[in-house]
């Protein structure tokens, strides 16, 4: 390592404690003020920033819901557009501490991910000194009740949902500015981080952990000292829900679900749902506590567009049943015949992916779904008329993915291993279909070469109707 960056990070670092200690007094001195804290952070710089800035809003917004009592309070670095900073103070409610992005030092590290990179920020709760407690808190938690005994715990509890790792999803801290600066010290000198997140770092940090005793709040308020596990009802892995179809959880209330799952299985994608059963669970919390206003617009003009080519598809539609056939094909059939495929092919791919990039992310699967099938089927129906082919084979993996949603969505299953039983069981009964359909597309196109309407002989000109001049 040279001799400047070590220079230049101590810089940084000092320059963090100093601006944490200056948002320290600023909460502070914001009236009123509550003794503990729930808090989450925001930071910029991933594909996936408005998502996560719609979900901390939904879930500081259920939080005030379930009225706690405590602060909600949002860690955000400064890049974070002004008009999200003013959305979360004057419409939620929550207390805004603005902070200079940490720098990672372990982004050379070969198992790091680009991601994770201004994860470190959460280290700031140790900063909010105004407070004797704080809940920190990742943006993908569901509370299903309040939680308030949690600021009995100690100086940092943690949930197990790894046997060995705890979760950094939810924790509990006592703000100490001897604790955040000592942390950042760490940093400087470049602490053991398995994954250069946060998470590998308090790992590091609170390495005994594992061995201390299991939180139990103490009936009388009081507040505990030291280290705590939390129980599993904290922190309970989604993916624990997917098997049985129902929470089963027996140690701690069970309060928490959490989503440590690939970024685009998050809850809040509409199409999250009913591919993972509790997507919707989120999206209930969003209406009730939010609603969807931002994004309706949006689906309203992308309907009416849809419609609109619909519309329009079936006004032009050629007749059918006046082409004649070329009976004696050019020397490039072969060619046209494999460009024609390729271009069928294409179409139709992009037919099924443009709706799915459209819609708003965040939308309610409702709206999502609906709004995606109504897209793919109205630029299929240009397909169908500009290779004139047959409806039906060519709309058959829409329906078969709209069967497969109805499967999916089933709520009266036994447990998951039925679900996903039933679902394989409805794919293979509808490979044999989707396989006949592509076989009839294929040889739609293979006549389709032969039709005058469509290639006209070399040296011949057709008449085209005004009906068909009107496509």
């Amino acid at each position: 390592m040279g001799s400047g960056r070590p220079l230049g990070l101590l810089v940084a670092l000092l320059l963090a404690a100093v601006m944490a200690f200056v948002a320290a007094q600023e909460v502070a001195t914001t009236a009123p003020r509550r003794r503990n804290a729930y808090a989450a952070m925001m930071y910029m710089g991933t594909p996936r920033d408005y998502e996560f800035y719609v979900a901390t809003r939904v879930m500081m917004r259920s939080l005030a819901r379930l009225g706690v009592d405590a602060d909600l309070v949002v860690i955000a670095s400064v890049d974070v557009p002004k008009r999200w900073v003013q959305t979360l103070q004057e419409e939620d409610g929550v207390k805004v501490v603005s902070v200079e992005n940490l720098k990672n030092p372990y982004e050379n590290q070969g198992n790091f991910n680009t991601r994770f990179k201004l994860t470190l920020n959460k280290l700031y709760a140790w900063s909010l000194v105004s407070y004797d407690r704080v809940v920190m808190l990742d943006s993908d938690n569901i509370f299903l009740q309040r939680t308030d005994e949690l600021f009995q715990c100690g100086q940092f509890c943690a949930v197990f949902i790894n046997p060995c790792i705890f979760h950094t999803g939810l924790f509990v801290l006592q703000p100490s500015m001897k604790v955040f600066k000592d942390m950042l010290h760490e940093l400087e000198i470049v602490r053991d981080n398995p994954d250069g997140a946060d998470q590998g770092f308090l790992a590091s940090y609170f390495s005994d952990l594992l061995d201390q005793p299991m939180f139990h709040p103490p009936s009388n308020g009081t507040k505990l000292i030291g280290s705590y596990r939390l129980p599993l009802g904290y922190q309970m892995d989604a993916s624990y829900y997917y098997l049985k179809l129902r929470w089963s959880i027996p140690c701690g209330p069970n309060s928490v679900i959490t989503f440590p799952s690939a970024p685009w299985l998050k809850p809040w994608y509409w199409w999250s749902w009913p591919v993972l059963p509790l997507g919707l669970a989120w999206h209930e919390q969003r209406r009730e506590n939010l609603g969807y206003g931002s994004e309706l617009p949006v689906l309203l003009i992308q309907a009416v567009m849809y419609i609109g080519i619909m519309a329009i598809t079936r006004l032009a539609r050629p007749g059918l049943s006046k082409l004649c056939y070329n009976r004696r094909p050019e020397k490039s059939i072969t060619i046209l015949h494999t460009t024609l495929k390729i271009a069928a092919f294409w179409s139709i791919l992009a037919a099924y992916a443009v709706p799915f990039f459209l819609i708003p992310r965040t939308v309610h699967p409702l709206f999502g779904w609906s709004l995606y099938m109504l897209g793919v089927a109205s630029l299929l129906s240009i397909v169908i008329n500009a290779f004139l082919l047959p409806p039906l084979p060519v709309l058959t993996v829409l329906l078969g993915m709209l069967g497969s949603l109805f499967v999916m969505a089933f709520p009266w299953y036994s447990d998951g291993v039925v679900r996903a039983l039933v679902v394989f069981a409805y794919a293979f009964c509808c490979s044999p279909i989707v396989w006949s359909s592509l076989m009839k597309v294929i040889v739609s196109l293979q006549n389709l070469v032969e039709r005058d309407a469509f290639f006209p002989r070399l040296g011949e000109s057709t008449e085209m109707s005004e009906f068909n001049k009107l496509y």
